[in-house]
């Protein structure tokens, strides 16, 4: 790195970019020879079935924000579609170049058959910082406070566009909905903090919420080091400049993040230490104030409390999201209780990676569902939601208080409410790798797994163990271990689906598995993981997966035989075991409880397959790789402090490891 930057500095192009190709441009050159180019090209768009209009909305300090406006030829009295973005709001409103708005939208993010086919008009905008709008960018910049003292944030921001909007926009009725996916969905969020009173309907879907304890950045306290690129494109420059893309020397990214050794080191070759956000990330490592302070789930909940909620909600989560799987739930899990009329959240959770809802979802990797979930999705709740609060004849709305699909029997089902805590049956961790619902030393073992390689007739120990090693982390997906993105030939979409074959076969993986199902079991809520553990080290990861396995061989889909199906997956780090704002060392050799959620679940074992849970100490390199050693902070880890470790998973009586799964009857 430092002999790339030696070079670069022995160029000899010092020119000011925006002096190239012109020596002073208020004059011509050569006025005798004029250019061909014209001064600005006006787009002959007669023939189109759209408007599209460009402007710079004044903020409350003086910034302006750049918005593209897509306007339905002969619209009148039409409600507005707003999605504000970090990812360029020009990229989002032309798809493709071409005289109809549907090929236009055709893409992220835009639902784009509600939009058309609902006549809406479509606004997209750059959000601060960002692209064609004015100011600076901070990511996910927090809510006027602690950790934001000027006077502006993301509320503030799209109180002042809607304002502009409904008072220039001649063809609308004044009313506003908001949505978007990912970045797009965590400002929707924001839009509801003192919203203005033209927005009369909101649709997050995956949003970011609580970077820390579930969502872009952290799991758990476990830094997800994949996400460094977006960290350096995304916050790097002002518009992701092609000039500024993330590097790397390796092919397989388990050997780049390998190499680098710790994250703090990898983002010091790449020279990360200029971005402010970096230096946030590792300045703070624990959930302190600068994490709980934005938590959007708290936010809304604190601003609820007080306010009220004024705008309903429409939360969209994906059962299988490889980014933001924390935070649709958490926000209805903490602003739901406030809805005392039962008509202001609702939630809907689809068998979706991120943002598939949007496409066509018919199936995701391997796993079918039979039918496109995502058009059901988007004709049978979202257009009917957002038509009922923006169309003036406002049609009634038959859209349940939470629409949730139900895997592994691939139908919808409707609720009156999601299980935020629902109760739990434990399925517990058993001697020769089995998995039983009766506790260890009880009478009576139905259900209990006879594991082949179960020794027989050996002395049953009250422990499981494993040696985990840092030079050698298990991969979190087949190797090579590709980039995070969506763009072919990579599959990071559908991770969380991959078959968990691989890793089940390991030494440094525990593999726990049932007799094969002679009935169904349903889950609908969140699993808990409930482990009892030791390691001979002073810090440790906890990985637990629960998995259906499929049948040995399944007559009409050959290649399902066998299939490890993750259904709920997720890491935590050790060293927060008692407090997430302090972290301690764990005492070595000592088996110590370790208690933590699993992502939501609405899933069907079926009979004639199996119940699976594996358990490992790393997930690498979508997450970095604990030392194993106490230290203050691993990003900072030194190459010495990464040591091998004894691991133990204990299923005694008085001391059993189990997954609490929130099983219910099935319909």
């Amino acid at each position: 790195m430092h002999s790339l930057r030696a070079a670069v500095a022995t160029m000899l192009f010092f020119v000011p970019l925006a002096t190239i190709g012109q020596s002073n441009p208020s004059q011509p050159l050569y006025p005798n020879y004029p250019s061909e180019t014209p001064k600005e090209l006006v787009p002959a768009t007669a023939t189109f079935d759209y408007t599209r209009r460009e402007a710079m909305i004044p903020m409350r300090d003086g910034v302006r924000l750049h918005v593209v406006i897509l306007v339905p030829k002969g619209a009148h009295n039409a409600p507005i579609l707003l999605t504000r973005t970090p990812y360029n709001a020009i990229d989002q409103t032309t798809h493709l170049s071409s005289a109809h708005l549907g090929p236009s939208l055709y893409g992220y993010d835009n639902a784009t058959d509600v939009i058309v086919e609902g006549g809406y008009i479509r606004v997209v905008e750059d959000i601060r910082g960002k692209y064609g709008s004015e100011g600076d960018y901070v990511m996910n910049r927090p809510i006027h406070g602690p950790q934001n003292p000027t006077p502006v944030d993301e509320a503030t921001d799209t109180y002042d566009t809607i304002d502009w909007l409904v008072k220039n926009i001649p063809e609308t009725n004044g009313k506003v909905g908001i949505l978007g996916i990912s970045y797009d969905g965590f400002l929707p969020l924001m839009a509801l903090v003192h919203p203005h009173p033209a927005l009369k309907v909101a649709v997050p879907m995956n949003p970011m919420v609580d970077g820390w304890m579930g969502d872009d950045w952290f799991h758990n306290g476990a830094f997800r080091e994949q996400n460094m690129p977006y960290i350096y494109e995304q916050a790097g420059t002002r518009d992701n400049d092609m000039r500024f893309k993330w590097w790397t020397a390796n092919f397989d990214d388990y050997d780049l993040y390998m190499r680098a050794g710790s994250a703090g080191e990898l983002g010091r070759e790449h020279g990360m230490e200029q971005i402010g956000f970096w230096r946030k990330v590792l300045d703070h490592p624990a959930y302190d104030s600068f994490w709980s302070d934005q938590a959007v789930d708290k936010v809304l909940a604190d601003d609820f409390k007080q306010e009220g909620i004024k705008v309903p909600m429409l939360l969209v989560h994906s059962l299988w999201d490889q980014e933001d799987i924390y935070g649709a739930p958490a926000v209805y899990k903490a602003v739901k209780p406030l809805d005392t009329g039962n008509d202001k959240v609702f939630m809907i959770l689809g068998p979706w990676h991120h943002g598939q809802e949007i496409e066509d979802a018919a199936s995701l990797g391997a796993i079918r569902f039979g039918s496109d979930t995502g058009t059901w999705f988007r004709q049978n709740v979202l257009r009917p939601f957002l038509d009922h609060y923006l169309k003036d004849d406002a049609p009634p709305l038959h859209v349940a208080p939470v629409t949730v699909y139900e895997t592994g029997m691939n139908r919808w089902q409707t609720l009156p409410s999601w299980p935020t805590a629902p109760s739990t049956k434990p399925l517990y961790l058993q001697a020769g790798f089995r998995l039983s619902f009766a506790a260890p030393g009880t009478e009576g073992t139905s259900g209990a797994a006879t594991d082949s390689a179960a020794v027989k007739g050996s002395e049953p120990k009250d422990f499981d163990e494993y040696i985990s090693d840092p030079a050698h982390p298990v991969p979190f997906r087949a190797r090579p271990s590709q980039p995070i993105g969506y763009d072919f030939p990579l599959t990071w979409p559908q991770w969380l689906v991959d078959d968990q074959r691989e890793d089940s076969g390991r030494p440094d993986v525990l593999t726990y598995t049932s007799d094969v199902l002679s009935a169904p079991v349903h889950i609908l809520g969140q699993p808990i993981a409930q482990l009892v553990a030791s390691t001979s080290g002073t810090d440790s990861d906890w990985v637990v997966k629960l998995i259906d396995v499929y049948p040995d061989q399944v007559a009409d889909h050959p290649e399902m035989g066998g299939y490890q199906l993750a259904i709920a997956m997720d890491i935590f780090r050790g060293r927060y075991r008692e407090s997430f704002s302090t972290p301690e060392a764990i005492e070595p050799n000592k088996p110590l409880a370790y208690r933590f959620a699993l992502p939501p679940a609405n899933h069907v074992f079926l009979p004639g397959h199996r119940i699976m849970v594996q358990i490992q100490s790393s997930w690498f390199p979508l997450y970095d790789r604990n030392p194993q050693t106490y230290v203050p902070s691993i990003f900072w880890a030194k190459p010495e402090d990464y040591k091998r470790a004894m691991q133990r998973i204990y299923h005694a009586p008085g001391e059993a490891s189990s997954i609490e799964l929130p099983v219910v009857a099935t319909e």
